[in-house]
């Protein structure tokens, strides 16, 4: 069943290993007949600074609103970006802050604790590179940034990571190892593995019709 994906490469250099991770994941995207956008963060241009945090409001540069506009419309989402000092990349982060508003990706309600889920529906996919072993990352570090991706960030707007790709060391990998992580970013679209839930489609279909602009 074609599904609408939208890619987010959160390492700002087009010549990255995340770069080619998110174009072979593009290309078995669309081989597998879904619908794909891509957001390549560093070739929009925006402040990353939430600069008077949720006390005033920050006019969205024109790159923002039509990510926004590009969130809205997907399904599923691909975020592709590296592990750098335990967490994601700044410029990633500054995305995070400016375009998951209150009133776009949730929404708080007096006399509740926690916020509706605005983005609710959607899918994720997180494809992550680091240079420390993967291992080491999960069971010493306890994985902050995939923590902070899939509990503090897309699951507090209603988006379920439904895979998690932690592929290193990358640091003095060779041709052989690379390719192999590549050919696991397109095992993600072979026969059976890769569907939507019928319920999600049609939540996700609401809120592209606006039922959570901001």
């Amino acid at each position: 069943m074609s599904q609408r994906i939208l890619v987010i490469l959160g390492h700002p250099s087009a010549d990255s290993f995340c770069s080619a991770l998110a174009h072979t994941y593009i290309h078995a995207a669309k081989t597998a007949g879904h619908e794909v956008r891509v957001l390549r963060l560093g070739d929009l241009s925006f402040d990353p600074t939430l600069n008077h945090g949720y006390t005033k409001a920050q006019t969205l540069e024109p790159d923002l609103l039509s990510a926004q506009s590009d969130i809205l419309w997907a399904e599923h989402l691909a975020w592709v970006f590296p592990v750098w000092w335990g967490g994601v990349p700044a410029l990633m982060k500054g995305f995070i802050d400016r375009v998951f508003l209150p009133g776009f990706a949730f929404k708080y309600r007096a006399g509740k604790a926690f916020p509706d889920k605005l983005l609710k529906g959607r899918t994720a996919h997180l494809l992550v590179t680091l240079d420390t072993p993967p291992w080491y990352y999960r069971w010493v570090y306890r994985m902050p940034a995939i923590h902070q991706m899939r509990r503090t960030t897309l699951a507090l707007c209603g988006i379920t990571t439904s895979k998690t790709l932690l592929l290193g060391p990358v640091l003095g990998s060779t041709l052989t190892q690379r390719a192999k992580w590549l050919k696991q970013a397109s095992a993600l679209f072979e026969k059976g593995s890769f569907h939507v839930h019928r319920q999600s489609r049609a939540i996700v279909r609401h809120n592209h019709q606006g039922g959570s602009s901001l």
